[in-house]
């Protein structure tokens, strides 16, 4: 059995996910930037909470962290390397280490850049990757706390997943990332094509969320520093891949398309 994830929108473009694991009951909520959606839908489905799990310490991701505690008596989860800023932590994560949820595994990955300590939770039996700010659909964080060597590294990691996994970012950032996208990597088919599925679902308000990782390979600029398209582009035909990340997060970073 696999996790039954529900999405909730909340604030401007925040996504928290409720994942109930079925044979145990256990319900966890990942990274709730708010309390009262969250009590409120899983009191519309007669869910009790059991886990919050923390990607990494910024406010829109812990936000409801002790209101939930307080109502629920649920255990925290976040991670090792930055456990003195996720309020009410129980349970500290770091790099390799597994984590249950009920009867589901989850490995755990350090995934630094975005922030200096942030985590992904991969849900292998589900095929679900909760990587909170770490890589977006068609995207990755801003390196506030990071260099671009550590968040490639980081992003590396979740390259070797495989293509069926899907990725559960916290934000909906997609449409906007898509515009940039396509100037850095403007030969790529794939991508245009995505980039029209996109406009064509927010036009009618769907999310982009969660996507595949195999679809992340094929067209998010900040998985691709391989690609000979994208060099030419940004001029650096030869550098390695760490100087193309670097360039092109720099270049998102003052993108105002």
């Amino acid at each position: 059995m696999t996790l039954e994830i529900v999405q909730i929108p909340v604030l401007n473009d925040n996504y928290v996910y409720l994942a109930r694991e079925p044979a145990s009951g256990a319900v966890g909520v990942v990274d709730p930037a708010v309390h009262e959606p969250v009590l409120a839908e899983l009191q519309r489905r007669g869910w009790n909470l059991t886990h919050i799990l923390n990607t990494h310490h910024h406010p829109d991701h812990v936000g409801g962290n002790l209101k939930l505690k307080e109502a629920t008596g649920c255990q925290i989860v976040g991670p090792k390397a930055d456990a003195g800023r996720i309020p009410g932590i129980d349970v500290a994560l770091a790099d390799g280490e597994r984590w249950k949820l009920g009867e589901e595994e989850a490995v755990i990955f350090d995934v630094p850049g975005h922030t200096s300590g942030h985590i992904a939770f991969w849900f292998e039996q589900s095929a679900a990757l909760f990587c909170g700010d770490t890589l977006f659909a068609l995207g990755c964080g801003r390196l506030f706390e990071g260099t671009p060597a550590q968040m490639w590294q980081s992003l590396s990691k979740l390259l070797k997943l495989p293509d069926h996994t899907r990725v559960y970012c916290a934000h909906e950032y997609t449409e906007s990332n898509a515009r940039f996208a396509v100037t850095v990597e403007p030969g790529n088919e794939a991508l245009q094509k995505r980039y029209a599925a996109i406009r064509a679902a927010r036009a009618k308000g769907q999310p982009t969320v969660p996507s595949l990782l195999g679809e992340e390979k094929a067209t998010n600029p900040f998985l691709r520093p391989m690609s000979g398209n994208l060099r030419e582009t940004l001029g650096l035909t030869d550098a390695d891949d760490v100087a193309v990340f670097a360039e092109t997060r720099r270049r998102k970073d003052t993108f105002r398309g």
